[in-house]
C-alpha cells in the first residue's frame, strides 16, 4: 500500500482509472463499488431504480452510482466498515448511537466523497472544469481535498491531533418505522438521513462548531425521541448554520512511518468576526419551509411573527438575530 497521501485534486484524477480512496492503479485490480451499498437499498426497501439529480442536471438511478476502488481496499477495509454500519442500522437507534463518531464519519464521508467523485467526473468530462481545476472554486477544492485525506482513515492510520473535524448528532425518532431518506449539501459538506427509529445529522468539516452553535437545543432534546417535524427542523437549523459558518478550516498534514497526523489551525486565525455570519430568521424560515414540505407549512405561516418563527420545540431555543 502506498505510504504517500493520495491527492486527486492536484491533477483532477476523476477518470475511473484509479482507486477513489487510495489512488492505486497498477498494484491491484480496480473494481467499481456502489455508492449506495446493496444492504442499504435492501433495508430501505429500494429497488435501486430510484433516481437522483446531480449538479449537472443529469438524472441517475441509485444502482448506477459507482466509484472505482481497488480490490484490496474494498475487501479488507470498506466491506468490514459497511458490515459494521449495516449491523447497527438493522438494529436501530440503540446500536447506531453506540457506534463511534469516527466510524460514522468514515461511512458518511465515504458516501459524500463518492458523490463528489461522480460530480467531478461529470464536470471534467463535460469540460465544465479544466484538467487543472481552473473553473472550480479554490475553497471547494480545498474542502474536498481535506475530506479525501481524512477518509483515507478507512484503510490507513489517521490521527487527529486534539480535535475532531466533524459535528455528528444521532437522535431517536418517535416513529419506529421511518422510511429511509437522505439529504446532502456538497458545498457545506452537510449530510442527514433518517431510517427506522433514528436520525443522523453530520457536518463533515467544521471542527465541531455547528454542534456547539446548537448546544442549547441539543441539551434540551437530550435523548428524547423527536417527532418527524422536530427532526426536520433540527436538520434545517444545522443546514442553515453550516451555510453561515464563515471559515475555511486549515490543517497541517504530516505522514510519519505510514501514519497520517492531522492538526487543525485555529479557526479564529487573524479574523475578529464571529465564526458564523448573523442568523436571519427570514432566511432560516425559507430553509425550514423546504424541510417542512410534507406538512404544507407556508413561508408566511412560519414567519408570521418575524421575531419568532414557528417551532416544534418548546422552548424554541432559536439563535439570536442582530
Amino acid at each position: 500500500m502506498n505510504s504517500t497521501i493520495y491527492q486527486p485534486f492536484k491533477n483532477f484524477d476523476f477518470k475511473y482509472k484509479n482507486c477513489f480512496l487510495s489512488g492505486e492503479t497498477f498494484d491491484a485490480p480496480v473494481e467499481e463499488i456502489n455508492v449506495l451499498p446493496d444492504w442499504l437499498l435492501k433495508v430501505a426497501n429500494f429497488s435501486g431504480e430510484e433516481q437522483i439529480k446531480l449538479l449537472d442536471e443529469s438524472v441517475r438511478a441509485y444502482n448506477t452510482l459507482k466509484v472505482p476502488c481497488s480490490t484490496e481496499v474494498s475487501e479488507n477495509f470498506i466491506q468490514p466498515l459497511e458490515a459494521k454500519i449495516a449491523a447497527a442500522f438493522s438494529e436501530g437507534y440503540a446500536a447506531v448511537s453506540a457506534l463511534s463518531e469516527e466510524d460514522l464519519f468514515k461511512w458518511i464521508g465515504k458516501f459524500m466523497y463518492s458523490l463528489i467523485y461522480i460530480e467531478m467526473n461529470a464536470a471534467v468530462r463535460l469540460q465544465q472544469i479544466s484538467a487543472d481545476g481552473v473553473n472550480m472554486s479554490q475553497g471547494l477544492m480545498h474542502k474536498f481535498g481535506n475530506l479525501n485525506t481524512m477518509i483515507q482513515s478507512i484503510y490507513r492510520d489517521v490521527v487527529y491531533e486534539d480535535f475532531i473535524p466533524w459535528s455528528i448528532v444521532v437522535v431517536p425518532l418517535e416513529e419506529q418505522e421511518t422510511s429511509f431518506s437522505f439529504r446532502d449539501e456538497i458545498n457545506t459538506l452537510t449530510f442527514s438521513l433518517k431510517l427506522k427509529d433514528f436520525g443522523i445529522i453530520a457536518c463533515l468539516q467544521d471542527n465541531g462548531t455547528n454542534k456547539i452553535f446548537h448546544r442549547e437545543l441539543l441539551e434540551q432534546v437530550g435523548t428524547k425521541p423527536l417527532s418527524a417535524q422536530q427532526f426536520e427542523e433540527l436538520c434545517a437549523r444545522f443546514y442553515y448554520s453550516a451555510y453561515l459558518f464563515n471559515r475555511l478550516p486549515e490543517y497541517t498534514v504530516m505522514t510519519v512511518e505510514g501514519t497520517v497526523y492531522i492538526d487543525a489551525m485555529p479557526l479564529r486565525g487573524t479574523m475578529n468576526k464571529a465564526l458564523f455570519d448573523h442568523w436571519q430568521h427570514k432566511t432560516y424560515a425559507q430553509v425550514l419551509q423546504d424541510f417542512w414540505k410534507p406538512w404544507g407549512h407556508t413561508l408566511f405561516e412560519i414567519i408570521k411573527d418575524p421575531t419568532n418563527p414557528i417551532s416544534y420545540f418548546e422552548p424554541a431555543c432559536l439563535p439570536a438575530t442582530q
